[in-house]
């Protein structure tokens, strides 16, 4: 069966894409099984340049197709922040925990009334195969930042403990929504649904290797 790297550290967003994936003829693969160390950059200025470059760099260094994302979390009173900063907002690096960074986020926003505190969650999804081929797509979901977060956190996903979507008065968390919700709002689904249809036609191709 063809293999797709899932090219990310974080445990959480593998599952979620793995999950997301697992009615295509493929075997989604991590880094770590693949013995992968290198560190990919993630020092642009925006999502979608994050996220093909580090399917780019893990399509060409493991030579299957490689699946990368890049999102966070954006604040209209902040001025679209932490954006593409959101797990380095803090101190400039990622060596702090979903606790830390919820808190963070609550009191960048101690004093903003409830009409002030929307926000989105955005993600664009890269597929790169080692020729250098690269497809993005992307998908957000909106809400607003609640001044106490979910009681429960899913690790690496801390910003989903503060994010409630309007129309259903519900955090933004898998523990709250219900499947059907989880399935109908989830925003990196929505962005992995668009580039199925590319991974169909590409196996088609056989670029697949």
């Amino acid at each position: 069966m063809k293999k797709i790297l899932i090219a990310t550290t974080n445990p959480g967003k593998f599952s979620e894409i793995k999950e997301f994936l697992k009615d295509l003829p493929v075997v989604s693969v991590s880094l770590t099984q693949l013995g992968i160390i290198e560190k990919a950059r993630e020092d642009f200025p925006t999502f979608k340049k994050n996220s093909q470059h580090k399917a780019l760099f893990y399509s060409r260094l493991s030579g299957i197709p490689a699946l990368a994302d890049d999102g966070g979390l954006e604040i209209d009173f902040l001025n679209g922040a932490p954006g593409v900063k959101s797990r380095r907002w803090m101190n400039g690096t990622e060596d702090v925990s979903d606790e830390e960074l919820i808190e963070f986020t609550l009191r960048k926003l101690k004093m903003v009334p409830m009409s002030k505190r929307t926000a989105q969650l955005r993600t664009v999804v890269s597929l790169a195969f080692p020729d250098g081929q690269v497809i993005s797509t992307s998908a957000k979901i909106k809400g607003f930042i609640a001044k106490k977060p979910y009681h429960i956190i899913i690790p690496g996903f801390p910003y989903r403990s503060l994010l409630v979507m309007p129309n259903t008065g519900k955090f933004y968390h898998s523990k709250e929504m219900t499947r059907e919700e989880n399935e109908r709002y989830n925003h990196r689904k929505k962005a992995l649904q668009k580039l199925k249809r590319v991974i169909k036609r590409e196996l088609i191709n056989e670029k697949l290797k």
